[in-house]
């Protein structure tokens, strides 16, 4: 099977059990901009210098697949979704992300006012990745706005995350020998 299905030639595009929507549709927005925000995590995470940031941002973007998925379902199809054994995000995502900003808010990482990003390579790619997940955010609540998400805890992982991602880009200052501040 080919990458080219030409499905999309039309502007619509496919979302789980064959339901196809323009491919502007609110739904179709946030999977995309959580898309990039998983992408720019790949660029955080293949420049972190510890493995503390890779490992984390690892399990993050294999949950964004999860949360994508869920997005990528019409409301009506949730409950086949679940039964068929795909994963709905549950208020215990978000509370791990609770968890770590916890821990690196103990670790007393370096911080004063606001940030500039680009002390170094990893936290200006952690401070990109917080920027798209605050887009990610906004495209979530569009969706959540038209009822069309029924999943409020999609939206507090979010915000939880774009939060850490600050922390981390924070961290990763403070934790870095190349640190040009």
């Amino acid at each position: 099977m080919s990458i080219v299905t030409k499905t999309g030639d039309s502007g619509t595009t496919g979302l789980m059990y064959g339901r196809r929507v323009p491919k502007n549709h609110p739904r179709v927005e946030a999977c995309g901009a959580i898309d990039e925000l998983n992408a720019a995590l790949g660029l955080a995470r293949a420049t972190a210098e510890r493995d503390f940031v890779r490992l984390n941002i690892l399990w993050i973007q294999k949950s964004l697949v999860e949360v994508m998925g869920e997005i990528g379902v019409l409301t009506e199809d949730l409950p086949r979704y679940a039964k068929d054994g795909y994963a709905i995000v549950k208020p215990e995502l978000p509370a791990k992300l609770e968890k770590l900003v916890r821990e690196i808010e103990e670790e007393k990482i370096n911080f004063k006012g606001w940030a500039t990003p680009g002390a170094t390579l990893n936290s200006a790619a952690l401070d990109v990745a917080r920027t798209t997940c605050r887009r990610a955010e906004r495209r979530v609540f569009d969706l959540q706005a038209t009822g069309e998400l029924a999943n409020a805890e999609i939206l507090i992982f979010l915000n939880r995350l774009s939060d850490l991602l600050w922390l981390f880009a924070r961290w990763a200052e403070t934790k870095s020998t190349a640190a040009t501040k």
